[in-house]
């Protein structure tokens, strides 16, 4: 086992069973439905339960994590006498970065002869999933905590990361397109087809008409992206919100194409970025030699 831990947030949607095999601790994310409050537990059926309710009607309102929730999580961590690392989402993406980091000054000044590193990860949801596991893999295998922290921060902006959404009123909700922009474009079956790039913001590629095209389209965007990699043994992250058929038909497209293709897994994206982002968000995660729009 390593001295040091790798620690996360759920906002990675690693599912719940990688987390508890490889003692990985995570801080949970927040959001109410109704007048209710819970936890995000990263449990495949609870996100399940979530997408069945979000399309019977019900809303979702997401919150920050706080400073002393994180400086609580970290003081956790530091007490069992290890060091740590630490990876939430990408700081573009959520204020609760800032929190973190001021969380971590604090519990250093507590923690004087212990170690605490809080990676600006550039990643969301299952491109940070990736991160994780191939930082976790090195720890295990033996690397130390220089050694895990400089392959990450070397490795992590070729994780691509590519997104359509069915809604274009939940990107509306969260001021990400206009009200004009949200009407028209449902109207014409607009769908953005959306990715991550270097700085850690999600931006539009491309936006088609219907979901067959955007489908489409993010898979030439994948099969342009993995031209001169080596596929063999390599590894996807399909993340869907309440869509398997659509990540079905993306898996077997690339599976298609390349063959080659190591492991590509489904599972059901965290609750957090599909309360932003609506029933029928598709998200896919892979390595690649660099992150581009197409």
């Amino acid at each position: 086992m390593p001295n040091y831990i790798i620690a996360t947030s759920s906002t990675s949607d690693l599912p719940r069973e990688y987390l508890d095999e490889h003692a990985v601790p995570f801080i949970s994310y927040s959001y109410t439905m109704g007048d209710e409050l819970f936890e995000d537990d990263c449990r495949e059926e609870s996100r399940a339960e979530i997408y069945r309710s979000m399309r019977a009607g019900a809303r979702l309102k997401t919150s920050m994590i706080n400073e002393y929730s994180y400086y609580e999580f970290f003081k956790s961590l530091l007490e069992t006498g290890k060091d740590v690392i630490f990876l939430d989402m990408t700081q573009k993406l959520s204020v609760s970065y800032v929190n973190s980091l001021s969380a971590a000054e604090t519990a250093r000044k507590e923690f004087p002869d212990r170690r605490l590193y809080v990676m600006d990860t550039l990643c969301v949801s299952g491109g940070l999933a990736m991160l994780v596991e191939e930082m976790v893999r090195r720890a295990e295998a033996g690397a130390d905590y220089d050694e895990v922290i400089a392959w990450g921060e070397a490795n992590k902006l070729r994780i691509a990361h590519r997104f359509t959404v069915d809604d274009l009123n939940y990107l509306k909700a969260g001021g990400r397109v206009s009200n004009a922009s949200a009407l028209v474009g449902s109207m014409l079956d607009i769908k953005p087809v959306l990715y991550v790039p270097d700085e850690g913001t999600l931006e539009v590629a491309q936006k088609v008409r219907g979901r067959k095209k955007a489908l489409n389209t993010i898979i030439e965007s994948i099969l342009r992206d993995l031209e001169n990699v080596n596929t063999d043994g390599a590894r996807m992250r399909i993340l869907h919100a309440d869509c398997i058929g659509d990540a079905e038909t993306v898996r077997d497209a690339v599976r298609k194409a390349r063959p080659d293709f190591g492991e590509i897994l489904i599972s059901s994206l965290g609750v957090v970025i599909g309360a932003h982002c609506g029933p029928g968000l598709l998200a896919i995660f892979y390595f690649c030699g660099g992150r581009r729009p197409k």
